[in-house]
């Protein structure tokens, strides 16, 4: 009887074993899953599969900065304002998550200039939305500092540049007079350094491509601009949006040859 107990509880320990060893090893599946669901264009089904991820892995600093870009493109497509909000909400605190968990990583820091950028959308409290303005660029410098080829990072970075400027001179003022410290001097120039950095490290990145054609036209270079755009027009489509974004680099392609 003591035998017979022993190897139940032998059995049990074993199994115990086996199941807790079991969704480590299904990572590898998952994530294989979810590249394949982003590259079927399906951006929510490989949204659920990283929060599938994150249950097994919670700091896992893939799935954290995937499920923060995903909630971002695919809360951007929704169209009542309040699911929008809390989708940029969602993206956000995966966004936390990644930088609480992985403070010496430049994707964390991308994810969270990312995701601030998002709110600037969504909030309507003015204070908050201009320290979010900031923390799109405040995370972005840290990511950069970190790792300064990350392409993603730079194309933010650039990004933020180039609306900063695309700003009227009453935003411009009221930005800088809530903006704590002073407003950063920025400059179409700068943008561009950023975005043509994004363009050599993430050479299929469509939406880079449509705002540094735009930098390069309101810096008054529409050669650049064009070549720019000839170039955007005959990327693949990678993603649900950029289908879109071709199209309205046509446009501006067709405007200005």
């Amino acid at each position: 009887m003591q035998k017979n107990k022993l190897f139940l509880i032998a059995i049990l320990v074993i199994a115990s074993g086996f199941f807790n060893l079991t969704p480590a090893q299904d990572l590898p599946l998952l994530f294989k899953q979810a590249t394949n669901a982003e590259i079927a264009l399906n951006e929510q089904q490989a949204l659920d599969i990283y929060k599938k991820i994150l249950i097994i892995s919670p700091n896992n600093l893939n799935a954290l900065v995937k499920a923060t870009e995903l909630s971002c493109s695919t809360g951007e497509r929704l169209p009542i304002a309040n699911d929008k909000r809390i989708t940029f909400q969602s993206a956000l605190a995966y966004a936390q998550r990644a930088v609480a968990a992985n403070p010496n990583a430049a994707e964390s820091y991308y994810a969270l200039a990312l995701a601030s950028a998002k709110m600037t959308e969504v909030e309507k409290d003015k204070k908050v939305l201009v320290q979010y303005v900031k923390d799109i660029k405040t995370n972005a410098d840290k990511a950069l500092a970190i790792n300064p080829n990350l392409g993603l990072a730079n194309f933010v970075e650039g990004r933020w540049h180039y609306e900063m400027n695309q700003l009227n001179w009453a935003k411009k003022l009221a930005l800088k007079t809530m903006y704590p410290g002073g407003l950063p001097s920025t400059s179409y120039d700068s943008a561009i350094v950023y975005l043509e950095k994004c363009r050599q490290t993430e050479p299929y990145y469509v939406f880079n491509y449509l705002i540094l054609a735009k930098s390069y036209q309101a810096n008054n270079n529409p050669t650049k601009a064009i070549e720019v755009l000839q170039q955007l027009v005959k990327l693949p489509i990678r993603t649900p949006d950029d289908a879109a974004l071709k199209e309205e680099g046509q446009k501006m392609l067709d405007a200005l040859l």
